[in-house]
């Protein structure tokens, strides 16, 4: 059976809700406190799995109890976590998220263990069998998805980059790229065009494909919107839908956009399942 292929970041989440997030100085009372699976490697992983991929994953965490908590989460999912190291040396990754009264939220993330993920892990041939396509993200150094991209491309894998949070993308990985996902902000960023609405969207959704072979650009409220190197950009409208909580959606839709993909869908209806999979993901709280 074919299967997707994700490295990135593992993180252990402490999600905390108050009123509103702190200014400078501040302390806010907070009103409820949870604990996560988290990083968007991991997230992207288990939205996958749940769309019925078949996934392995390749990372790293420490040997604490938040890393046998992050490991028995992808394997309840179904997720292969044999090439997922445990290291002695780091603790595991984490991060503290704070939802805001108005359902949005800011977030500080501590790496950790996935600053510390083996290059090495990617030659291993038997990594790689069945593997169709490899799923990145920008929560781990760059050098680490340049050599897992390298190995994907030596092997006929489909490079998938969800370029979050933004950075520069080198000249090696822009090279190895079939298919880029950012939000609006990251496309500004690697495009210099402001995303404020679909058509803005599409815009920068072309402009980017002139450097990859496909994009796809998410916007949030206003929708998404994709382009195929060569070809016009389409968009598709934002679901309405009772916003609870953003956080998440991002890693939701690229596992749908990833599993639909793996089943062969085209491109826009892949989007068209992911962007439907993203709405309902809003429209409830985090779990």
């Amino acid at each position: 059976m074919s299967k997707i292929v994700v490295t990135g970041s593992l993180h252990y989440d402490i999600m905390l809700q108050a009123h509103h997030r702190p200014e400078k100085g501040e302390t806010v009372m907070g009103t409820d406190c949870a604990y996560k699976f988290g990083g968007k490697g991991g997230n992207q992983a288990l939205s996958a799995a749940r769309a019925g991929a078949e996934v392995s994953f390749i990372g790293a965490v420490g040997d604490d109890d938040q890393g046998k908590f992050l490991l028995s989460q992808l394997n309840h999912a179904g997720v292969d976590t044999q090439r997922v190291a445990v290291l002695d040396s780091v603790p595991s990754g984490m991060s503290v998220a704070i939802l805001d009264a108005e359902n949005d939220y800011g977030a500080v993330v501590v790496s950790n263990a996935n600053n510390a993920i083996d290059p090495a892990q990617f030659t291993v041939v038997s990594a790689w069998q069945n593997s169709v396509m490899l799923l990145l993200q920008n929560e781990v150094p760059e050098s680490v998805n340049v050599c897992a991209a390298a190995q994907a491309k030596l092997r006929g894998v489909t490079v998938c980059l969800n370029a979050a949070p933004a950075r520069e993308i080198s000249a090696e990985m822009r090279a190895a790229v079939d298919l880029l996902v950012v939000n609006a902000v990251e496309a500004r960023d690697l495009s210099g065009l402001k995303v404020a609405d679909l058509a803005s969207a599409c815009l920068a959704a072309e402009s980017l494909s002139r450097q990859f072979p496909a994009v796809v650009v998410t916007a949030g409220e206003y929708g998404v919107a994709w382009c195929e190197q060569g070809q016009s950009c389409q968009s598709l409208a934002a679901e309405k839908v009772v916003l609870v909580s953003t956080h998440g959606a991002g890693d939701c839709f690229m596992g749908v956009l990833a599993a639909a993909l793996l089943r062969q869908h085209s491109l826009a209806e892949a989007v068209t399942l992911a962007n439907q999979a993203a709405a309902e993901h809003v429209s409830r709280q985090p779990i």
